[in-house]
């Protein structure tokens, strides 16, 4: 099928249309996807966290509260990618597992494919893709392990940190920045011992709320559902426009780091003949366009 065949088959609870489609977002094909759709708000909820904290078993806890408030769910959880094939690594997927044959529940993972940030560069083409096939709500988890820069805040609202007690998850996240960026921060696993204490940890490290969990059982998630909500009601056109220009600015980056001219200005640059200044101004482009020469 050609592309709007498939946008009808998708519109029309083909998960495979729709998989197909994302497939193709992901390709060099993504301007024609995206050239087949209209903008269309959609709320996004971002999670991220480190490893281990039960970020997808916490995103599929939230899956079974939307879908019995009648919400159709995407879920896009973003791995890092095969070292050998480039696809996504599926990871804990497996976790979501009760969700699968749930035809209004799709559940996608994407590689990163060397993307900065812990997001595919191919996220927010899917995230429109997903809001033109009618899903009121997409679940966003990022990879969670350790990256330089974390661009989820630009997407999402709110963002997530799932940590866990002990183990000196605050204090690792506040290294890593997590806390930065995070509009809500849950302690998973609040039932261990610790959780207490991790609370005070984090009430010390930031202002923004600090809530308790145990994904697995279900205490605490109305409360986290809640704050979800409040936090939804308090968005604003400001905010929205900043999340935007974070998420251009990402999105340049990582084309400049495959630019074609990089190389050849570095070695300019290593071998003295010019400034790093001058390398950065010859790497973007000028008001008609096009790129100097190096």
């Amino acid at each position: 099928m050609n592309i709007p065949e498939l946008m009808a088959a998708a519109r029309a609870g083909s998960i495979r249309a729709a998989g197909r489609l994302l497939t193709l977002v992901e390709s060099p094909r993504r301007a024609e996807v995206l050239a087949e759709i209209a903008h269309t708000p959609v709320r996004v909820v971002g999670v991220t966290g480190p490893p281990g904290a039960g970020k997808s078993t916490t995103i599929a806890s939230l899956v079974g509260v939307y879908r019995r408030q009648g919400l159709r769910v995407a879920v896009l959880a973003v791995d890092p990618s095969s070292p050998y094939s480039g696809g996504a690594l599926l990871g804990d997927r497996i976790r979501m597992a009760a969700h699968i044959n749930d035809p209004d529940v799709l559940i996608r993972s994407v590689a990163t494919r060397g993307h900065l940030g812990g997001l595919a560069e191919a996220v927010p083409a899917a995230i429109r893709l997903l809001a033109a096939l009618s899903y009121d709500l997409i679940l966003l988890e990022t990879v969670g392990v350790g990256q330089s820069e974390i661009e989820i805040a630009a997407l999402a609202d709110p963002t997530l940190v799932i940590l866990n007690p002990g183990a000196g998850d605050a204090i690792q996240a506040a290294k890593a920045g997590l806390l930065e960026v995070a509009d809500l921060i849950v302690v998973n696993k609040a039932d261990r011992e610790g959780a207490d204490q991790t609370v005070r940890d984090l009430h010390a490290e930031t202002d923004a709320p600090v809530l308790t969990l145990s994904a697995v059982r279900g205490d605490g998630l109305s409360a986290v559902v809640q704050a979800i909500e409040a936090h939804h009601r308090t968005d604003t056109p400001t905010r929205r426009t900043a999340r935007a220009r974070s998420q251009i600015l990402s999105l340049a980056h990582t084309r400049l780091r495959i630019h074609p001219d990089l190389d050849a200005l570095a070695a300019s640059v290593a071998a003295g003949h010019i400034d790093p200044y001058t390398a950065a101004e010859r790497l973007l482009p000028t008001s008609n366009g096009a790129t100097p020469a190096p």
